[in-house]
């Protein structure tokens, strides 16, 4: 195999398929990119570690086509440092591959072709969803899956399709976030539970505004979604189990409610928070006119602080985890953010609050965003 190609368009498509690799995987082959070079001049890379896969083309010179396996993530360090001048890959009698690039080569070790496991294939149901705003929504909800290996199914984010809506849900016990986009394709009702870290790297890889592309396929322990966009595919197993019904832990919207500026909400919970002990609750007093955040923390340290808020309704104390009110926060692209109190059937159990986007005091955004967190208990 002989190839010549752009360094900057290989750099990329390089660094676009080792992405979504472990840093360290257990079988050595699946550290590999496989590159495919086609007589049409086409040059296809992918990469595959049994759960999620990666595959693009770019154009090329194509003097001998063929088949190499090389180590991904060698394979792009190098590529990225490259000096300015067309790369020329090509396979050594002795098996090596070459790689010359200006006044730099690189002699590399290529491994078994015929190891590497297959691609997948997806050909079921798709639509298309507007680019921008899918990785917008995987921003708002991504952050809110649990990280704790223990429950599977929490470490994911749900994807349901009915009809021209497809919403995308994730919680770890203590929040749920939820978002809604436009779904343009099949009709039939669709559900996909697709780990959180790679729907978080395929939101970072498609942010650019063009339509993806979204297909279910597969059956049984090998159900597979699919996302592609230009010439880029992401590939994900879906994960096994049956996803909470936290859509009903929503509640109708209710007129207790404050509207708060968004940056400064942000700013204030930051200062405050810093004399807090390491997973202790912020307290949040909502009145008239202001919220005030209090803590207080080792050392007797204190810290205080009151931003302008407009509260419907009665005073309210609460504790929050104050990591988890800032994610929300931040999920929210709108210039003020409303902070709902709902009530419950339980007496003895905290009610949830609600967070909501507001384009200004007495308007709420457009958008679906929903973030629902519990409350802590506070000690006197």
């Amino acid at each position: 195999m002989k190839f010549h190609v752009n360094r900057d368009v290989f750099s990329d498509a390089v660094s676009f398929v080792v992405k979504l690799l472990p840093q360290r995987n257990p079988q050595p082959i699946l550290a590999g990119v496989l590159i495919e070079a086609t007589e049409s001049g086409e040059l296809s890379l992918s990469a595959f570690d049994y759960e999620a896969s990666a595959r693009t083309t770019i154009s090329a010179t194509i003097d001998e086509p063929g088949t190499i396996l090389v180590h991904g993530r060698l394979l792009s360090d190098i590529a990225s440092r490259l000096p300015n001048a067309p790369i020329q890959i090509s396979t050594e009698e002795d098996g090596g591959v070459s790689l010359t690039c200006g006044s730099a080569s690189f002699a590399l070790a290529s491994m078994p072709v015929e190891e590497y496991p297959a691609i997948p294939e997806v050909t079921g149901e798709s639509g298309l969803v507007p680019g921008e705003d899918f990785a917008t929504a995987i921003a708002q909800v991504g952050f809110a899956a649990s990280r704790d290996d223990v429950t599977p199914v929490l470490t994911g984010v749900q994807l349901e399709v009915k009809e021209n809506q497809l919403s995308l849900v994730a919680t770890d016990r203590y929040r749920v976030a939820l978002r809604d986009i436009d779904w343009d394709g099949s009709q039939q009702d669709q559900a996909a539970l697709v780990p959180a870290r790679t729907l978080q790297e395929v939101g970072k890889t498609f942010s650019h505004g063009e339509n993806i592309s979204i297909a279910f396929s597969g059956t049984g322990d090998r159900e597979i979604i699919a996302f592609t966009s230009g010439n880029r595919t992401v590939t994900s197993l879906l994960i096994k189990g049956n996803f909470p019904p936290v859509r009903r832990l929503f509640p109708e919207q209710t007129e207790h409610y404050a509207v708060v500026n968004t940056a400064d909400f942000v700013e204030a919970v930051r200062r405050v928070a810093l004399v807090l002990d390491r997973s202790a609750p912020l307290r949040f007093t909502f009145a008239d006119q202001s919220v005030t955040m209090d803590a207080s923390g080792g050392d007797q340290a204190r810290a205080s602080e009151t931003v302008d808020a407009h509260l419907q309704g009665e005073d309210v104390t609460i504790g929050l985890n104050p990591q988890y009110l800032l994610e929300a926060l931040g999920a929210v692209k709108s210039p003020f953010v409303r902070v709902t109190f709902t009530s419950s059937d339980n007496a003895n159990k905290l009610s949830p609050i609600l967070v909501t986007s507001q384009t200004s005091v007495d308007e709420a955004a457009r958008d679906s965003f929903k973030y629902l967190l519990q409350p802590n208990l506070l000690l006197r």
